[in-house]
């Protein structure tokens, strides 16, 4: 099993920046990615960016690439999104997800591609 623990989330105006991170423990953690999903009041979640654990390989959508960043710190079993000018349509409850086993071809966009989630953090952007 696979506990998946985001942190880093607040309240924070447009323009700023946020750093939220993704602890995972339990099993001998080794995924084939982790990726940040969004879910704003009203919507159905969406897909933010993801990472390939292996070799760094990222992608993210349209709405957020130049503004934020995935990256991962395999020693701390760690993933993070880095969110820079943040826009108010950025308020969201932030979840990470992990997937275990690899796939070839798409970008993992899908929450069905996801093996494990985290419980989430808010993320609120004011004016």
């Amino acid at each position: 099993q696979v506990h998946l623990v985001e942190s880093g989330g607040g309240l924070v105006q447009a323009g700023g920046s946020l750093r939220l991170s993704c602890a995972a423990s339990g099993r001998t953690f080794i995924p084939y990615a982790m990726g940040w999903f969004r879910q704003a009041p009203g919507k159905e979640r969406e897909f933010v960016a993801r990472i390939r654990w292996s070799d760094y390989s990222t992608y993210s959508a349209e709405s957020v690439q130049g503004r934020f960043t995935i990256s991962r710190d395999t020693a701390k079993n760690t993933a993070y999104l880095g969110m820079n000018s943040l826009k108010l349509e950025d308020t969201a409850v932030y979840y990470c997800a992990a997937r275990m086993n690899s796939k070839l071809g798409g970008n993992l966009v899908r929450e069905e591609e996801y093996d494990y989630w985290g419980q989430g953090t808010q993320v609120t952007v004011s004016s």
